[in-house]
């Protein structure tokens, strides 16, 4: 166990995991939102992350951007990063709906087990991966350089850069954007509603159909956004690249305490971190493994996760 380059590395690894699990709590969001309303672990929703890294590289090259061309100026990268944000958020939601409106929704009105729901979940996602992989034919996409990570300042050996800045503050403003949205609108009380009591909130005309949807649609916003994110931190993408980050997504969902917005982003952070500490702890090899063992000790003491607050008890 290398103690030293831990301690030595402290800063530079706390902070590339907090934006490492921005993106995660972003994709985490998610799971949390389908399973707090129909208890339902969406497992298609990797691959609604997936077509949101594709979706903004389509659109950047439709604008002629690559991996040669030169960013100009700062408006220019405004608005390149609006048009990527854009098309992600709006394929990454459209896939969402559409795979609630053909895979969930007939499940639903035949009052189907909710093993028929884990297994059209496992096969949508199969689907639409493998779909993406004859398209891509399985290669690896890389993504135009928009952004180049510069130091916006330095403590000790800790460089923050403009890209960490921008994806953990992203995070934050979307994490408190619905986390508003969902304690405070009209849409956000039905929600809410229907997660604690769908009986009741039918008889007092809460339509139940629209809010799963709006869940769904609203899941794969934050999936769409995390996608963009993605791209630019890791810089490629391919046909399975939501199937270990979704896993990890729903790990932190239930570390944070699955049906609570608030606890994906607590998870999400804490096994970003978690991560780059066992990586340079116990080696890399250890990354990933380290995050479950951490998530099985945690659910031993607190088995409803760190907060543990189902959505349809959140209050504003």
């Amino acid at each position: 166990m290398n103690f030293s380059g831990l301690i030595q590395d402290f800063g530079p690894l706390t902070i590339t995991g907090l934006a490492q699990g921005a993106i995660i709590a972003l994709f985490a969001l998610g799971y949390t939102l389908v399973y707090g309303v129909l208890r339902l672990i969406n497992f298609a929703h990797s691959e609604v992350f997936l077509l949101g890294t594709f979706a903004c590289i389509w659109a950047w090259e439709l604008f002629g951007l690559d991996q040669n061309t030169a960013i100009p100026s700062v408006p220019a990268v405004i608005g390149l990063l609006v048009l990527g944000l854009v098309a992600a958020i709006v394929l990454s939601g459209v896939t969402a709906l559409g795979v609630e409106f053909i895979a969930y929704r007939p499940l639903r009105k035949r009052n189907a087990p909710p093993l028929a729901f884990l297994i059209t979940a496992i096969g949508a996602s199969l689907f639409i991966s493998e779909t993406m992989g004859v398209i891509t034919q399985r290669n690896i996409r890389a993504v135009p350089a928009l952004i180049h990570p510069r130091d916006v300042f330095v403590i000790g050996n800790m460089h923050v850069t403009n890209l960490q800045i921008l994806i953990i503050v992203l995070a934050l403003v979307m994490m408190f954007v619905l986390d508003r949205f969902i304690n405070s609108s009209r849409l956000g009380r039905g929600i809410r509603a229907v997660a604690q009591n769908p009986d009741s909130a039918a008889l007092m005309g809460v339509n139940k159909g629209r809010v799963i949807s709006l869940v769904f649609l609203l899941g794969g916003l934050m999936a769409g956004i995390a996608a963009v994110m993605y791209d630019l931190k890791v810089g490629v993408t391919r046909f399975d690249a939501g199937f270990l980050l979704g896993i990890e997504a729903f790990t932190a969902a239930v570390l944070g305490g699955i049906g609570n917005l608030r606890g994906a982003l607590v998870g999400g952070l804490l096994l970003g971190l978690l991560q780059n500490y066992a990586a340079s702890l116990f080696g890399t090899e250890w990354l990933h493994a380290a995050s479950f063992v951490l998530l099985v000790l945690i659910l031993l003491v607190r088995p409803t996760g760190l907060l543990g607050e189902s959505l349809g008890r959140a209050r504003a």
